[in-house]
């Protein structure tokens, strides 16, 4: 394996470098690390990583009342409106 290497990107705009320390931010990394990683998927040499879309914090937490209010409230989309159909 070669040493690692140091790299300077000059002239990036205001807009990139927000949109970077954002995504930094959201992964709870450090700002060096989100670049690595962001540089390594865009590339295809990153290693695979589970998928994590931020849901399985709500996953099993409804109640059966939540379900019934649930399938209550969104009923209607359930429903053909015949006369879009035609």
């Amino acid at each position: 394996m070669n040493a690692p290497r140091h790299l300077t990107i000059r002239d990036v705009s205001s807009e990139l470098a927000r949109s970077l320390k954002a995504e930094a931010r959201r992964r709870g990394t450090s700002l060096n690390q989100t670049v690595k990683d962001l540089l390594a998927k865009a590339l295809g040499i990153d290693s695979p990583e589970e998928f994590d879309n931020g849901l399985s914090a709500l996953a099993g937490t409804w109640t059966a009342d939540d379900l019934k209010e649930f399938e209550r409230v969104t009923g209607a989309f359930e429903e053909i409106d015949d006369e879009l159909w035609r």
